[in-house]
């Protein structure tokens, strides 16, 4: 299956060499909505996000004679996404210098959730993971995962986070990126794409255990 979409998305590359718009429509509709999700990390409205995705589509249609499969065609596109949007915010001053963005250095220690609560980094089996896991907020997990207000809750806390942090758990938990991918987008090493999805899960999570579970 993977196998057929790898070899479907090849044949539109080549489409799109040859100027093919039905396969550049076929690959806006496939990949729209993540770049959009992507760049409202870095924008500062969904205007503005939406400029700097076209402006990533106009860099493909203006490059895709360069792109030489070394890397995912997906990769290479939301690289360029990042590249445009990271500059586009940062000369807007809406966000930490470029070369600030990839470092788990630069942001506070400090978690939302206690460091004892998690296992540490030398456990055989689950480093890293809860030690003492969080409280019930009642009901099924299925049912509160669903609600809108967890939802709401979870999109808002996002968006609090730290530019490099909401960057990595935008990739990893709301578009289902893997680490690799997540790194090479975001040109992070594995470490520091490890780090920082630690704190960003570790704040949201916070933030959700506090809601429901004030005392």
């Amino acid at each position: 299956m993977m196998r057929h979409a790898a070899d479907d998305e090849a044949q539109l590359i080549d489409a799109l060499r040859r100027h093919d718009e039905a396969a550049f429509v076929q690959l806006v509709e496939r990949y729209q909505g993540p770049l959009l999700r992507l760049a409202l990390v870095y924008a500062g409205s969904r205007a503005v996000a939406e400029d700097v995705v076209q402006d990533t589509w106009l860099g493909v249609l203006q490059g895709i004679h360069k792109f030489e499969g070394r890397s995912s065609f997906k990769t290479w596109l939301f690289r360029i996404l990042v590249n445009r949007a990271r500059t586009r915010a940062e000369r807007e001053g809406r966000t930490l210098p470029f070369s600030a963005l990839g470092d788990a250095t630069i942001e506070s220690g400090e978690s939302a959730v206690p460091a004892h609560r998690f296992l540490g980094a030398s456990d055989p089996q689950w480093p890293h993971h809860w030690a003492s896991p969080p409280k019930a907020w009642g009901g099924s997990p299925e049912d509160q995962l669903l609600a809108r207000e967890t939802l709401d809750l979870i999109a808002l806390e996002i968006a609090r986070l730290p530019p490099a942090q909401r960057e990595v758990i935008t990739l990893r938990d709301v578009e289902g990126w893997s680490a690799e991918e997540a790194c090479n987008v975001l040109g992070i090493t594995e470490t520091n794409q490890r780090v920082l999805l630690h704190r960003a899960r570790s704040r949201v999570r916070g933030a959700l255990e506090s809601h429901f579970d004030p005392g």
